[in-house]
């Protein structure tokens, strides 16, 4: 089988997921064009003109399937390119753009990346999605886009795309903490302390620095714990970016005696080694569609602590969630720092969640990503859940 994949926005989520894409079955024809995570409001427009113009003779090779993600502009694709309109097209949600939060950065230009994804709904044989949450907030969203048009559409949009819609999320590398452990002598060695009694309580949050991912939450919620005494170190990881909220020098100050690293870690393989060391992964999303960082952490043996929102509960079922008011952010920081305080005192609170993350790994989902790559276009697919 050949198959054309197409990432307009190669972020490092989306080429996570398309490298092991690509590396589970070596056995097809790969052809893959891919575009910088950056510049988005441009990307998400430009990348079809790009596309067309400078890969017109990889993009009219013959395919037997079209493998794009949502930030792919596939209408505009199939127009600039008659031979692909006739292959069959998969379309895959990573997010959507429909439940970002509005701050006064993003609110005046935040139609067009709505409308790139409809058209390419639109435009798709079958569509994809990593969480149900991402399925229905995408749903939702296109409903109330289209009641705000002075016009009716001649049929029900959302459920036509209903109708070709399924759920298969992200699977995760393999990991195993046994393998995470650097030499001796490397200077970035994780100074972690050894879990025993006594010891810090060890927290890491990773997630991009930047607003949608609440760092103001995160805030809140290590006052929190300062103010009940709570002894505990922090690593702070993530992608760094030139300007970035104000919270995190606050943080960087305010906490600067329970830091333990504080920035992008050196190498994916210290990445892991600094999840590998935690005792708890605290999120304080408000955008978040399937949690990649967070799972890897479960994975490496962290209980998670996450706000009772977005994909959370999907995932995890209620015993790692707080309370979500992001409205009233210190009411949300005590039910936090409560449910960190009551995971902290048992035996093996995180193997429920470990168990989870074990689900979504290669092995356990490969045979569906197979059934997914050789669907047919006239099947109507079955919507398959965590």
């Amino acid at each position: 089988m050949r198959i054309l994949l197409l990432s307009a926005y190669d972020a490092k989520s989306h080429q996570y997921w398309r490298e092991g894409l690509v590396a589970q079955f070596p056995n097809y024809e790969w052809t893959q064009l891919v575009l910088p995570g950056r510049y988005f409001s441009w990307r998400i427009r430009g990348n079809s003109m790009q596309w067309a113009l400078g890969e017109r003779s990889t993009l009219e090779q013959p395919y037997d399937l079209v493998i794009a993600t949502s930030m792919v502009d596939l209408a505009s694709l199939k127009g600039f390119v008659a031979n692909l309109a006739n292959i069959p097209t998969l379309l895959y949600f990573h997010e959507n753009q429909f439940v970002y939060p509005p701050s006064q950065a993003n609110a005046k230009h935040h139609l067009d990346p709505k409308m790139v994804s409809l058209y390419a709904a639109l435009a798709a044989d079958r569509l994809v999605f990593n969480s149900q949450y991402n399925q229905q907030s995408f749903s939702a969203g296109v409903e109330d886009l289209l009641n705000q048009l002075p016009e009716k559409m001649p049929l029900n949009v959302v459920e036509l795309l209903g109708r070709k819609s399924c759920v298969l999320p992200v699977p995760l590398a393999s990991l195993d903490a046994r393998y995470m452990t650097l030499k001796n002598n490397d200077s970035q060695q994780t100074p972690w302390p050894k879990s025993e009694d006594g010891a810090p309580l060890r927290l890491v949050w990773a997630a991009r620095w930047e607003y949608d991912k609440g760092p103001q939450q995160l805030q809140a919620i290590l006052q929190e714990l300062r103010k009940r005494g709570v002894d505990f170190q922090l690593c702070v990881l993530g992608q760094t970016f030139r300007q970035q909220p104000i919270e995190f020098n606050q943080i960087k100050a305010e906490f600067a005696t329970n830091l333990v690293q504080f920035g992008y870690a050196a190498s994916r393989q210290h990445y892991l080694n600094w999840l590998a060391g935690a005792d708890m992964i605290l999120s304080t999303a408000l955008h978040e569609f399937q949690g990649l960082a967070v799972l890897e952490a479960v994975q490496l043996g962290c209980i998670p602590i996450l706000p009772n929102r977005l994909v959370y509960a999907e995932i995890f079922g209620l015993k790692y969630v707080y309370e979500s008011t992001p409205e009233d952010r210190q009411k949300e920081s005590i039910a936090a720092v409560n449910l960190i305080q009551k995971l902290a005192l048992g035996p093996n609170q995180g193997d429920l969640a470990k168990t989870v993350a074990q689900s979504l790994a290669w092995p356990s989902m490969k045979h569906k990503y197979h059934q997914l790559l050789n669907f047919k276009v006239s099947k109507t697919p079955e919507c398959i859940t965590f």
